[in-house]
Formats: structure tokens, C-alpha cells, sequence
């Protein structure tokens, strides 16, 4: 692995360990779609690391997405706003990584 994506990954590992930080405590409601955001934002840059082989240095942090959160929440509020969160990082995390393999 280059320096570049090593400082990368170390980055974005930091940004899910403060998420995970943030969101510690969910709860249903609206009130809290942001929250439920940066949760799937989270889990999002955790599928890409993975998808992208990664899985390694993720496991080094020892961080653990837990995706039962939002099982039969998919139609309600705050499960949106974790879909849209985890579509939207789980790209952009893609795109950052692969920029950085270039």
C-alpha cells in the first residue's frame, strides 16, 4: 500500500471512529435524522474499505458496523436518512480511495 492511501485510510478510519462516537446512542425519531445520517454515512465508509480490501486495516481499529440498527426501519424517517447517508459515503469513499490508487 502506497503512503498516500495509508494516510488516507488512517483519515477516514478516524472519521468513523467519531462518528461511531457520535451516534453511540440512537433512538427512533425524527428528531435525530441527523444522527441516523452519520451513522450510515459511517457504515457506508466501512462497506467501501471493505469492497476496496481493506477489511484489514478496518479491523485494526476495531470498530464493528452494526447494521441491525436499521433493520425494519427502511420506510420510516430516520431509516432513510441512514440509506441516504450510507449510499452517499459508501460512493464517495470509493472515489477517494480510487483517486488516491492513481
Amino acid at each position: 500500500m502506497n503512503r498516500v492511501i495509508g494516510e488516507v485510510l488512517q483519515r477516514l478510519l478516524q472519521v468513523v471512529q467519531d462518528l461511531y462516537t457520535e451516534t453511540a446512542v440512537l433512538s427512533e425519531g425524527e428528531s435525530e435524522l441527523q444522527l441516523w445520517y452519520n451513522r450510515g454515512y459511517a457504515d457506508g465508509m466501512i462497506s467501501a474499505m471493505r469492497i476496496l480490501g481493506y477489511a484489514q486495516q478496518v479491523d485494526a481499529v476495531d470498530v464493528i458496523d452494526n447494521r441491525s440498527l436499521v433493520v425494519g426501519q427502511a420506510l420510516l424517517p430516520w431509516g432513510k436518512a441512514y440509506r441516504h447517508g450510507f449510499d452517499r459515503c459508501e460512493k464517495e469513499t470509493a472515489e477517494v480511495l480510487g483517486a488516491c490508487r492513481t
